[in-house]
């Protein structure tokens, strides 16, 4: 009987029972009044609606569409966009929002940065006013959803030397190439599609869902992320009305500045799979009894906790502040670059010390921990891999490039586009 009553301690639902927010440094008197009632409404659902059904998602590879009416009334999409619909957020309210909900699920936390941080960002930063009516309100309360269509087959990190075309025919632009590891883009109402037009240039443009010559197939046996759905898309002499081109997009640099923002999110995308991991780990170890002692007793379990928090702390204090500089327009690319390789870097290090904490419980998907961990393999890829980050920064440290861009001299453009960290792939 006594063994009964041990088994029953540890069940999924009594760890997530027994789960605290964590705050060990007092991160709350860093936050407005705002700021923390976005957070705790985001909280609030991904305990209740997110968490209980994100692993069967996540295990059978099944998109949630029935959460995404959710998320719109949330506010979270577009979130830092003023007008049009969307809340008018903090970066800091904004980045919070985004730590919750990839708490609760990785793969919604994705479609998430696809659909707020990618694809409406670039129609308000670079469309005509008529295209931000038409689309951000619709998108922002998740009735049309959009994707981002950079990175191609043959061209991930080094986006300056995209294939796809744009063809200008009288008051049309006919798109050919490919594009790869693009998230909603086999369900999208509106694709964002970056080209090289025939002057060299490249430019976006908004392809609407069911145009002729869009073909998106979904990219089946990921083993991370797999509950948002990416695709492998092909452009067929896809023609795009002359009015879908993003006005504001005039060349690479506008590419990088959108990714700009959703890096941003990303990184604190990073940070919500650590609190994930730690909450698990540490509720986890308080009912675990191995020798008649609870393992959070033991000296080596405290020691892997500690390590934990306290780099959990410290990638909180950066997400504000880094939060608080964007908000003041203080922020550069070298320094989200930072920001981003750093979170995820250290959330993969928590993800592997909690699964070890929770011993072979820690590989089961009930737990958690396991689709975390998986999950935090694509974000380290997505929006620059690690080893790019790390050399943004360290070219804004030294002065000094230390990758190289081939390119002709015809396309200063690129190597331009390149020296300010435009080595990046896009948050699928």
């Amino acid at each position: 009987m006594a063994r009964a009553r041990q088994a029953m301690n540890i069940t999924p639902e009594a760890i997530l029972q027994a789960i605290e927010p964590v705050d060990f440094i007092n991160i709350n008197s860093l936050l407005g009044e705002e700021e923390r009632a976005i957070r705790d409404r985001v909280r609030a659902l991904v305990d209740q609606r997110i968490i209980p059904v994100a692993a069967e998602y996540w295990d059978k590879a099944q998109f949630p569409f029935e959460l995404v009416p959710e998320l719109g009334k949330l506010g979270i999409m577009g979130g830092t966009i003023k007008g049009y619909g969307c809340a008018g957020w903090s970066n800091v309210a904004y980045g919070l929002a985004i730590q919750e909900l990839a708490r609760g699920s990785g793969s919604l936390a994705t479609f998430l940065h696809v659909q707020s941080g990618l694809a409406m960002t670039a129609i308000y930063e670079l469309g005509s006013e008529e295209q931000k009516q038409r689309w951000l309100p619709q998108m922002a309360r998740c009735e049309k959803i959009g994707c981002f269509g950079l990175t191609e087959p043959e061209v991930g990190s080094n986006a300056g030397l995209m294939r796809t075309t744009a063809t200008r025919r009288g008051d049309t632009y006919v798109l050919n190439g490919e594009k790869k590891w693009i998230g909603n883009a086999s369900f999208a109402d509106v694709a964002v599609i970056w080209a090289r037009m025939e002057d060299g240039r490249i430019s976006g443009f908004l392809v609407e869902g069911g145009t002729p010559g869009y073909h998106a197939e979904v990219i089946l046996q990921k083993g991370s992320q797999r509950s948002v759905w990416q695709a492998h898309i092909v452009l067929d002499d896809c023609q795009v009305p002359a009015e879908n081109r993003l006005p504001g997009a005039r060349g690479l640099g506008s590419t990088l500045s959108i990714l700009m923002h959703s890096r941003y999110g990303v990184a604190w995308d990073g940070l919500g799979h650590a609190l994930a991991c730690y909450e698990m780990a540490q509720a986890y170890a308080r009912k675990r009894i191995q020798f008649t002692r609870p393992i959070v007793s033991y000296q080596l379990v405290q020691q892997k906790l500690v390590k934990m928090i306290t780099e959990i702390s410290l990638a909180q204090l950066l997400a504000i502040h880094m939060g608080r500089l964007k908000d003041g327009g203080q922020t550069n690319p070298a320094m989200l670059s930072l920001f981003k390789m750093n979170n995820v870097a250290k959330a993969r290090e928590i993800a592997a010390l909690a699964r070890d904490v929770m011993g072979g419980n820690g590989i089961l998907l009930d737990y958690r921990v396991i689709e975390h961990m998986a999950d935090i393999e694509g974000v380290y890829t997505y929006e620059g891999t690690n080893d790019i980050n790390m050399l943004i920064v360290g070219q804004a440290i030294t002065g000094v490039k230390a990758f190289a861009v081939v390119s002709p001299p015809a396309e200063p453009e690129k190597v331009l586009a390149s020296a300010m960290g435009g080595l990046i792939k896009e948050g699928e």
